[in-house]
């Protein structure tokens, strides 16, 4: 509605019906423009004569249907704002009409009933328009009017701008909602900002938020969405200032979270604030509705973060206290499995968790807390202990049952035999399971009457089935001792019959170490072969590098130890010794060809003829150029120590050369003193035979004879 036909509807509503409402008063008015009472000298004129309540009342019907007419909307028109207030207009005007018929009825005047239907049509009494508003309002003193417009305000609700209103729903009409704020104008707002509110009736309070007290057409502009969010902001606020809870609905699942609708404002709820426990399926709260704790606001940005967590975390914390306080050790409860770790499982006992720790679930071992437990599995428990500081409590499963020591069976003891499971290996044996409970322990002595040692973690494999004999138990203490090897009878006890001395054996393999091999002959019977024993000929470094662990190997008893229960075996004495015969074939000083088959910093293993090995110390294995030979290398070396009894030959390298060095020195010194030799014998000739010389001749001779003379000399000191 415009604000010209606001105001108009507005002076039709006020001014006409007072002037039908009061018969009390004077029929005279005064027609004059200052409201001077009328008096008994002024006389009745035409002109002051009174219009009959028919025709004013006739008027105003007329006026009010002509505001309603002309502001109805052109055909056509498509502006539903125009529209609505078009009928706003009409059925304010049909109101207007039966309220000032109803008044002209009281004052006796019949009306047209055409006119109280409010129709449009012409078929209504005509009025004196004589009346004015100036002479209706004549009729009241200024004490009355200043009381009337005092009233008047008073009924008016003050408005102001960017507050919120409470409302009521006056009409709803082709999807708009009328909202009287008893204000001068009514508000109007489309029904789809109430959609929170399916219900949503005539006679409805409602909260608004005021954004304009008039726009550019007069009309209050309101807002219900700005209302729900500063409503929804305030109670956000609250919760976080007070700690009270507000409701939300979940409305999608978002990056580490989810997103909730608490009064028409998103709030962000943390995956780690839905619930004390972890929560992976994020689908499954959307939808929901919540209560929640706000724990954090932004102010500026008008944004919060709620959580569900808290709720449960308070509400536990009150059942917690109570419970501890009702706790004593011993007590049994019932508790859900909630989680389950390496180390135990956690159990909930209806508000407070108590940790049952992986000892105290069986008396037998377990590998993990979940071969006996599941999660949310409800089982009863004995509380063990509780710290009612630190809120901790320890539970037991175990407890609730006897100690299976106690209810072991009698005929279990020493001497029986009994079937176990491998449970747990160490290095110094094993523990076999003979019930849930009840365990004992096979030494690594006590597995094979061989004196070979027995690697446990080899042998025994965890949950294989073993036999074994009771040696010892202490019920008490509630410990036993068990064996293997006495299942069997001792075979040491005929070790000279089944094993003579020198005679041949076929074993297998069973350990490699540094100084030798072991070999078993028989079930718990075997010796060991000294990496000295194993060749004639040849020097290992390692066991490994003849035989591997599983192998077959030919061997002869060499001695046998019975109170130690041990043999020394040998593979090497198969075979005739062939050092006898190499003392002759390498005697000291003799040469021959050698390959260099391995070195290190000290020296170097040299393969010689017949597969025999020698050593060469490094510094002996220079060349004539001053380098050392490499490996793979053949050159001629020279014998320098043989020792049969400790089976040990050296060689040289560097010897040989020196040995070809002096003796090609003492064949050219053998050549030049034959030459001098010669030399001499054909001057002595020489000189024999000539005749007396002169003694130029003399003097020549006698320095022949110093040359020859010195050459003697030198001869000599060489």
């Amino acid at each position: 509605m415009d604000a010209p036909e606001a105001s108009k509807l507005y002076n039709l509503l006020n001014f006409h019906i007072p002037m039908m409402m009061d018969d009390d008063k004077d029929p005279a008015v005064d027609a004059g423009t200052d409201n001077a009472p009328a008096t008994d000298a002024t006389p009745e004129t035409p002109e002051t004569q009174e219009v009959p309540a028919t025709e004013v009342a006739a008027k105003a019907v007329e006026e009010v249907k002509e505001v309603a007419e002309d502001t109805a909307p052109e055909q056509g028109s498509t502006d539903e704002e125009t529209k609505s207030t078009a009928k706003v207009i009409r059925k304010e005007s049909t109101k207007v009409a039966v309220v000032l018929t109803e008044e002209v009825k009281e004052e006796g005047v019949e009306i047209d009933e055409a006119d109280q239907s409010g129709s449009t049509g012409d078929g209504h009494a005509d009025f004196n328009w004589n009346m004015t508003a100036r002479s209706a309002a004549s009729r009241y003193t200024p004490e009355e009017r200043t009381a009337m417009e005092k009233q008047y305000e008073e009924s008016m609700t003050n408005i102001s701008e960017a507050e919120i209103m409470s409302a009521k729903v006056s009409s709803i009409i082709d999807g708009d909602v009328i909202l009287d704020l008893n204000y001068k104008s009514d508000g109007l707002l489309p029904l789809s900002e109430f959609r929170d509110q399916a219900e949503l009736q005539v006679g409805d309070t409602v909260e608004v938020y005021v954004e304009q007290q008039e726009d550019e057409k007069g009309q209050l502009v309101l807002s219900r969405r700005k209302a729900k969010l500063l409503r929804a902001w305030d109670r956000i606020r609250d919760s976080y200032a007070n700690g009270t809870v507000i409701n939300g609905k979940v409305i999608s699942k978002t990056k580490g979270g989810l997103i909730a609708d608490c009064g028409g404002l998103e709030t962000f709820l943390p995956g780690s604030q839905i619930d004390i426990k972890p929560i992976v399926d994020y689908d499954a709260y959307v939808g929901k509705t919540m209560e929640f704790k706000v724990v954090k606001i932004n102010e500026t940005i008008k944004n919060a973060v709620v959580s569900h967590k808290a709720l449960i975390e308070s509400d536990l914390a009150e059942q917690r206290e109570a419970i501890i306080a009702s706790l004593e050790r011993g007590q049994v409860l019932e508790g859900i499995v909630k989680n389950i770790t390496d180390f135990g499982a956690f159990l909930d006992l209806g508000g407070v968790d108590g940790l049952l720790y992986i000892t105290d679930i069986s008396w037998g071992r377990i590998n993990h807390p979940s071969d006996v437990l599941e999660l949310n599995q409800k089982v009863n428990v004995a509380v063990l202990d509780f710290d009612e500081n630190k809120k901790r409590i320890s539970l037991g499963l175990k407890q609730l049952q006897k100690h299976p020591w106690e209810v072991l069976d009698e005929t279990i003891g020493e001497g029986s035999t009994v079937d176990g499971k491998v449970v747990n290996i160490e290095d110094y044996g094993a523990f076999l399971e003979i019930q849930p409970g009840v365990e004992g322990l096979v030494h690594v002595s006590e597995v094979s009457w061989s004196n070979q040692p027995i690697n446990a973690r080899e042998y025994f494999t965890v949950g294989e089935t073993k036999s074994a004999k009771v040696v010892t138990i202490d019920r008490e203490d509630r410990k036993m001792s068990l064996s293997i090897k006495q299942l069997a009878v001792d075979p040491w006890t005929k070790i000279l019959d089944l094993f003579p001395l020198e005679s041949v054996h076929t074993g297998k393999v069973k350990n490699l170490t540094p100084y030798g091999v072991f070999v078993e002959l028989n079930e718990g019977i075997g010796g060991m072969i000294h990496i000295s024993d194993l060749s004639w000929t040849k020097r290992f470094g390692h066991p490994s590098e003849f035989t591997k662990v599983g192998a077959d190997i030919e061997v002869m008893v060499l001695e046998i130890d019975e109170d130690n229960r041990k043999m020394s075996l040998g593979h090497k004495q198969l075979e005739e010794n062939p050092w006898e015969t190499f003392e002759n074939v390498f005697p000291e000083g003799s040469y021959h060809e050698a390959t260099v088959l391995r070195k290190d910093d000290r020296g170097a293993i040299v393969q010689m003829p017949y597969g025999l090995e020698a050593y060469a110390p490094i510094k002996l294995m220079r060349k004539e150029d001053g380098t050392i030979a490499d490996v793979d290398e053949t050159l001629t070396v020279k014998v320098i120590e043989f020792d049969r009894d400790s089976k040990r030959l050296t060689v040289s390298h560097s010897r040989y050369v020196n040995d070809i060095r002096k003796e090609a020195k003492d064949q050219v010194y053998k050549e030049e003193k034959e030459e001098r030799d010669t030399t001499r014998k054909v001057i002595k000739k020489a000189s024999a035979s000539i005749e007396r010389s002169t003694l130029g001749d003399l003097s020549a001779f006698e320095q022949l004879r110093e040359q020859l003379s010195n050459n003697d000399d030198d001869d000599d000191k060489e």
